[in-house]
């Protein structure tokens, strides 16, 4: 028995009938790799029968404490039904990447069942005209409820699904079922004692939350006077900033990630994340100039930020802060853009150390259940959420992957996307993947606010394209230039690939 955080809780109670709450990874794979060049629906299931004891978030189920006086528990949820959990479908001829995406919108928009343990996974057949996919490639969408984990847990989730090699080492276990260990004594017992001790707690843990505030409430008022950092003032709204559907679109675009490591390497300082960023920015600032949108000032998008320390790893949930950087969606040109996108990413990460990277989440761990659950509810109900100025325009979270090839049921592992939630307020959730020298950009919206998703494609490749000649034409006109001595050291010690303390 496990009590969910602050912060994985509130996933629950924001979540409503046209706000699901939970993330996906998409996976594409080549089943040339398995054994006799084929993966059956059964070796799918043996292989989940084979690998959910490497994780809790497939056994274990939601238990709610009465009255929502405390936040909710996780227990074992016994047997676990992997042919419940696991569907097969396919997708009708042709088979083309937009009905792939439609399909994945749809199952996208559907929330998971409660009373099971919060997971479903659909494998998609029928991906014959997807152009640059190997003949008969099928894909896995798996759908886990962000209460369960977050990105850097699903990274880890994706390492305990897949193998290094086509054939995998025996295991030691089969069937379609496991049933979990049982707690000791009546859960329901020992659930009302621990709510008991931490409501007796929760006082002395709000106090010492405005203890921890209090300096650093100092601190980013002596970095403004400094002007280490400045405050991105109030956001302007778009259409992707008011009450969502419940309807959903999903779209994505492959990059190579050298070609990406090469743009970087045009602005002095600028990492890849940077790169990904300003490739969302020309997209998003194309988009909305076609629709006659275009705010004059600079959109915002929030960046999760992982905040584990490394004892805390392997431990699920949520633990995540949000950075704002400023997009610079007021910036025509795109290196120029790619070079105030990076000195945004500077000054927000000198925000964040000076407030502390965890005290929001502390803050939220810290919050009663029944004030958060009820808070969430009455601002839903009231439109609250997506009304006045938004927070942030959209969200962009980073989640990298192993840059060397995996394999699941003997299938390679071919591409790899992101799918998040949409919420009132924020209709534009964009995720950014890297695998095995591709990264990737993927977005889901509200159906209402994007109705043509193929068009937010194009204008997520012309970015980059944009960004690429930019860059391409700076190494023409200076061919013999040479880093000065403190940048290359710089470089020399810079990795080539996406950081994993944006996201979670």
């Amino acid at each position: 028995m496990q009590q969910l955080s602050g912060q994985d809780a509130m996933f629950l109670y924001g979540e409503m009938d046209n706000t699901p709450m939970h993330i996906g990874p998409v996976f594409i794979y080549d089943p040339s790799t398995a054994p006799g060049g084929l993966v059956r629906f059964k070796d799918v299931l043996r292989t989940f029968g084979e690998r959910i004891h490497r994780s809790p978030v497939f056994t274990r189920r939601l238990s709610m404490v009465p009255f929502n006086l405390d936040h909710p528990f996780w227990v074992d949820g016994g047997e676990t039904d992997i042919e419940f959990h696991v569907r097969h479908i396919a997708l009708p001829k042709p088979g083309d990447w937009r009905q792939f995406c439609i399909q994945i919108a749809r199952l996208h928009a559907r929330a998971l069942d409660r009373a099971r343990p919060l997971w479903e996974a659909y494998i998609i057949e029928g991906l014959d005209n997807v152009e640059g996919l190997p003949p008969g490639s099928f894909a896995m969408f798996l759908k886990i409820h962000h209460a369960a984990i977050d990105g850097a847990t699903g990274v880890e989730l994706m390492g305990a699904l897949h193998d290094l090699e086509p054939v995998a080492p025996p295991s030691g276990r089969a069937g379609h079922r496991r049933t979990g260990a049982t707690n000791a004594g009546n859960p329901d017992i020992e659930m009302l004692r621990r709510v008991a001790g931490g409501l007796i707690r929760q006082p002395l843990g709000v106090l010492e939350m405005i203890g921890k505030s209090l300096p650093a409430w100092q601190r980013v008022r002596e970095g403004k006077r400094e002007q280490r950092f400045r405050s991105l003032g109030e956001k302007e709204r778009t259409r992707f900033n008011d009450r969502v559907s419940a309807h959903r679109v999903f779209g994505a675009v492959n990059f190579d990630l050298r070609e990406v490591v090469a743009v970087k390497s045009s602005v002095e300082g600028a990492t890849v994340n940077d790169v990904m960023l300003a490739i969302v920015s020309g997209a998003m600032r194309s988009y909305l100039q076609a629709k006659g949108e275009l705010p004059h000032g600079s959109l915002v998008t929030g960046a999760p930020v992982n905040v584990r320390a490394d004892a805390e790893r392997g431990t699920g949930g949520n633990l995540v802060s949000m950075m704002s950087i400023a997009l610079r969606t007021d910036v025509a040109d795109p290196l120029g853009r790619l070079r105030q996108v990076h000195e945004a990413a500077v000054n927000s990460k000198a925000y964040m150390n000076a407030v502390g990277a965890r005290l929001l989440t502390d803050w939220t761990n810290r919050l009663p259940a029944q004030v958060t659950a009820l808070g969430f509810r009455a601002a839903a109900a009231a439109g609250l959420l997506s009304a006045g100025k938004p927070v942030f325009n959209t969200i962009v979270t980073n989640v990298p992957g192993p840059q060397v090839p995996l394999y699941f049921a003997g299938a390679r592992l071919v591409r790899s996307f992101g799918a998040g939630p949409c919420v009132d307020g924020m209709g534009m959730f964009q995720v950014v993947t890297s695998y095995a020298g591709q990264i990737a950009i993927s977005f889901q919206s509200c159906r209402d606010m994007m109705p043509d998703p193929g068009f937010y494609e194009r204008c997520l490749a012309d970015s980059f394209a944009e960004l690429k000649q930019a860059a391409a034409s700076v190494s023409v006109r200076q061919p013999g230039r040479k880093p000065a001595p403190k940048r290359a050291k710089r470089i020399a010690t810079r990795a080539a690939t996406p950081r994993a303390g944006r996201k979670g």
